[in-house]
């Protein structure tokens, strides 16, 4: 009876939703929302200039006080989140299939192949990310796509040791070994039976990094190597809010308290994804 109790409740917390990830979504919606409706929702035009208005306070016409430009903030803000969440996908897009590519490479083959896959991945875990990107915007210049790539050259590598360590597990198991006894082997074998496992881990850790890439990305735009002007986004809004914080402290905590709104979105989805996919927290 105790048996029987203590696996309804651990498939009864298997199937709760955890809070951490609900709120996590429930603030990805709000700023997918915005992105979409973005022209609906601002209050004004992004990137109109009032001379006459310029470093406004919070007041019930500009929610957010305006910049140095005379730009509405509150819209300004609003759009920011376009830029953002396209360069995240650019990176996920980028960075997870690559990463997880190399790593069950490296861990179903071993040998030679793992030797100098392992040894490429750790050469990028080296370079400093910010570093490398900033050289990268330099060289081939400022844009959405240029920053994407900068910062997905150097954020694949955690994926595939991830990758890698889950495959030589696999590789040994009884699991693949009935599966080869099959004649399913190579390419089928890879695809079929070890992308699903190992992709509910890359799952999560690519949530929980996607936080500290949207603080990344917001470093390339405040040292004006992101977006460039006049386009809404919070980096570089930071970077003009900067000159005029000690008097006009809303201008750079408008767009400073959407970063840290993003950068929590994705640790809370990232946090409930790892109680949620995790058998070890179950109870």
């Amino acid at each position: 009876m105790t048996e029987l109790t203590s696996r309804s409740s651990a498939a009864q917390s298997r199937r709760r939703i955890p809070f951490l990830l609900a709120l996590g979504c429930g603030l990805l919606a709000l700023l997918v929302l915005a992105a979409i409706f973005a022209p609906w929702l601002a209050p004004f035009d992004p990137n109109a200039q009032n001379m006459a208005g310029r470093l406004l306070p919070p007041s019930e016409l500009h929610w957010l006080g305006t910049d140095s430009f005379g730009r509405d903030l509150l819209s300004r803000v609003i759009y920011g989140t376009r830029p953002t969440l396209v360069l995240i996908i650019f990176i996920l897009v980028l960075t997870v299939p690559v990463g997880m590519a190399v790593g069950m490479a490296a861990g179903y083959l071993g040998g030679w192949t793992e030797r100098i896959l392992m040894r490429i991945t750790d050469i990028f875990l080296a370079l400093p990310s910010l570093v490398i990107a900033l050289a990268m915007v330099a060289v081939l210049g400022p844009g959405l796509l240029n920053g994407a790539l900068a910062l997905a050259l150097t954020s694949w590598p955690p994926f595939a040791r991830q990758a890698r360590a889950e495959t030589q597990q696999l590789r040994r198991s009884d699991y693949l070994a009935a599966a080869r006894m099959q004649g399913i082997r190579g390419l089928p074998l890879i695809l079929g039976h070890i992308l699903p496992l190992c992709l509910p881990s890359a799952v999560v850790r690519a949530a929980l990094s996607l936080g500290g890439i949207i603080l990344s990305a917001a470093g390339l735009g405040f040292l004006g190597m992101g977006v460039r002007p006049p386009t809404a986004e919070w980096g570089s809004m930071v970077a003009e809010g900067g000159k005029v914080i000690f008097d006009q402290w809303w201008v750079a905590a408008a767009p400073g308290g959407a970063i840290l709104l993003a950068s929590l979105t994705f640790n809370f989805i990232g946090d409930g994804l790892r109680d949620r996919l995790d058998s070890r927290h179950d109870s």
